[in-house]
């Protein structure tokens, strides 16, 4: 698992590849789809993911959200939130991941037979300004969800910060390398 080391490129590549390769297996097993809302990786989770060979049976889509106004107007953030929580909080990463799973559930009437979706998000600060005494560089919040509906037709919700270290590049890296590590965690 991530230990929050700074990897080389190629280490990032490889390592990120084989967690995807990993997520898609369970994902796969469970009949699952993932949807995905990315803020500062910019998408860097999705083209992880569909590096992997065959993606497209356990991966439908991702919502690059990276200003505050798509996160409302795609994903259905409240102003609210982001006022009194800010973009980068766990808050705002729920309703990210949430708002990512109703647009394609609510949206996709042609979803596979059997395949029910489950969604991750990341909003967070790269760098290299942005930070406060606060919220410092290299602060990423992360949801996930799990679609197992209890008996009151709740979805489960999980949600997590992280403090990364390094450059812009290798806190998104970092980033990215987490939420699959998550979502392999919750899904084992």
């Amino acid at each position: 698992m991530h230990n929050n080391a700074l990897l080389s490129e190629s280490q990032f590549l490889t390592q990120a590849h084989e967690l995807a390769k990993e997520l898609g297996a369970l994902l796969t097993t469970r009949h699952l789809m993932l949807t995905l809302a990315e803020s500062c990786t910019g998408g860097m989770v999705a083209e992880t993911i569909t590096s992997v060979a065959g993606s497209s049976a356990w991966f439908d889509c991702g919502f690059v959200t990276y200003s505050n106004q798509s996160k409302i107007n795609l994903l259905g953030v409240l102003s609210k939130t982001l006022q009194e929580h800010g973009a980068v909080s766990e808050e705002t990463a729920k309703v990210m991941a949430l708002g990512c799973l109703n647009r394609v559930t609510l949206n996709n009437h042609n979803s596979k037979p059997n395949h029910t979706h489950i969604a991750g998000s990341i909003t967070g600060i790269a760098g290299p300004d942005g930070g406060t005494a606060e919220k410092p560089v290299g602060t990423v919040c992360f949801a996930w969800t799990d679609l197992e509906l209890s008996a009151k037709n709740q979805i489960q919700i999980q949600a997590q910060t992280k403090i990364f270290s390094g450059n812009r590049q290798q806190v998104r890296q970092q980033a990215t390398i987490y939420l699959l590590e998550s979502l392999i965690k919750n899904l084992r």
